[in-house]
């Protein structure tokens, strides 16, 4: 079954997990699979004026609606392209008095488009939106409570002259935004902005080690009037080698978890039980629980302690980031690396956590020597560990390369920064925000390189003169979120 631009998939029966996508060609790694737009999309509740509601893009001056003075645009164009989905918003908004939360606006948007347009397949949609899967009969007292209070406001926010829906009906749309509301970021993608409904995307199945991985692309709005014009949209790249008849898989979790964490993970959030090849033989689990091989190995005594204190760290570390003493967190990160180096291997997730976030800090605070070090210990962790074409490991390779190009290692800084780009020219592909930013990186450190080799005495002195008249470009303040998961999940 294809329609509308997506010839190259369909849906088919996957066995013992429903529905499924399967590639109806080849496909290598980069290609795009499909582009989908949202069915329906919404800005979060707390960055409501500082995200574009149409691209959501993240810009400095928005342009607020006139009538309910609650959406923001980045200019004209993208106003117009919002009026369809907004314009009931807006009346409704203004006669409520105040804008209802993300999910009852969701909800509410896809019941506009479902009065417009029905309930059936739309364009381009493999499947209709009342055939999604809303999980709502496995749902605990706890969010079967949260959905009855969802319906309540959206009852209340509803206007009476719309189309009237069943109890039954709006509880669906609840249980699908709950189950398949895809994570929008902003335009570099490093954090999450807004959630959306993409039916298409929806009938791809899990996999830890999936062979496609899904981008948004917030589109380019600029070039309106031409042929380079494009809307906001997820792609679904390929990561390998796909062959025609080969299930199109995604993970919905981050891999850097033991596969039992990541199976209770899944379990809770979507009501399944993970039984791909990595959980069934816990492939990877040896490398995250790693410990310092050798002569004197450590005990199972110590190791259990280290690890326990990795955790009370950890927790201490959030709380510490949260207030933004980045201070108080190097010295945590410090004390406890100092702990686990004797008893840790090299791969152990503990470790790596701890390292990820004290090079993180420490770039921030411009330490930049320390947090090479540590950032390089990392990222040869986190090789041994990810798919080589994983987009979380070319972000954690990309701020790496960052790191040591800012600390004067130009050599190791432009290889890593290399191996970024192949990376993400494979999983965002060449036009996307992150990755011009890089080849810009690539281009001038290549340069620096070529510049440190002819003459390595002169390279330190220009960067040192360059660096008396221009303080170094200061690395974004760590964020306390991890990188946009797939699917968006209320808290």
């Amino acid at each position: 079954m294809t329609k509308g631009g997506m010839e190259s998939v369909e849906v088919f029966t996957a066995e013992g997990k429903g529905r499924g996508l399967k590639a109806q060609k080849e496909f290598l790694p980069g290609d795009v699979i499909f582009a989908e737009p949202a069915y329906a999309a919404v800005v979060f509740d707390s960055l409501t004026h500082v995200i574009c509601h149409t691209c959501f893009k993240r810009q400095e001056r928005l342009h607020r609606c006139g009538q309910c003075k609650f959406a923001y645009y980045c200019d004209r164009t993208c106003q117009r392209a919002a009026w369809l989905n907004h314009k009931n918003e807006c009346s409704a908004i203004k006669r409520h008095g105040k804008a209802p939360t993300e999910n009852i606006r969701l909800a509410a948007r896809i019941l506009w488009k479902v009065e417009r347009e029905g309930s059936g397949l739309s364009e381009g949609c493999l499947v209709a939106i009342d055939e999604l899967q809303n999980h709502v009969d496995s749902f605990g007292e706890e969010e079967k409570k949260e959905l009855r209070a969802d319906v309540e406001s959206f009852l209340e926010f509803w206007p009476p002259h719309c189309q009237q829906f069943g109890m039954q009906f709006i509880s669906h749309i609840f249980g699908v935004i709950s189950c398949n509301g895809f994570t929008l970021s902003d335009q570099r993608g490093l954090q999450a902005v807004g959630v959306g409904i993409f039916p298409n995307l929806c009938q791809a199945n899990h996999d830890c080690w999936p062979n496609c991985t899904v981008v948004f692309n917030n589109g380019n709005h600029e070039a309106v009037r031409s042929m380079f014009h494009t809307q906001m949209r997820i792609e679904l790249r390929a990561l390998t080698k796909i062959s025609p008849g080969d299930e199109l898989t995604v993970s919905y979790v981050d891999f850097l978890s033991l596969s039992e964490e990541r199976r209770k993970q899944l379990k809770k959030q979507y009501y399944f039980d993970c039984t791909c090849e990595h959980c069934k033989k816990q492939l990877k689990d040896d490398l995250m629980l790693a410990v310092k091989a050798g002569e004197s190995k450590p005990s199972a005594d110590t190791v259990k302690e280290v690890i326990q204190l990795s955790k009370d760290t950890l927790e201490k570390i959030n709380k510490a980031r949260m207030e933004g003493h980045y201070h108080e967190v190097v010295k945590l990160c410090r004390d406890c690396l100092k702990k686990q180096e004797p008893v840790l291997g090299d791969t152990n997730i503990y470790l790596l956590r701890i390292l990820s976030i004290a090079s993180e800090v420490l770039s921030y605070l411009q330490m930049f020597e320390e947090a090479a070090d540590y950032a390089k210990r990392m990222v040869d962790g986190y090789l041994k560990i990810y798919h080589p074409n994983n987009a979380q490991l070319g972000m954690a390779v990309m701020r790496a390369g960052v790191t040591h190009w800012h600390a004067g290692l130009i050599e190791a800084g432009h290889g890593l920064i290399c191996k970024a780009y192949a990376i993400l020219l494979i999983t965002h592909g060449p036009s996307h925000p992150i990755t011009k930013d890089l080849e810009v990186m690539r281009v001038q450190t290549e340069m620096e390189l070529r510049m440190f080799q002819q003459n390595e005495f002169m390279y330190y002195k220009m960067r040192e003169a360059a660096l008396k008249n221009q303080k170094i470009q200061v690395m974004p303040e760590p964020s306390n979120e991890n990188a946009p998961s797939l699917f968006h999940k209320k808290e």
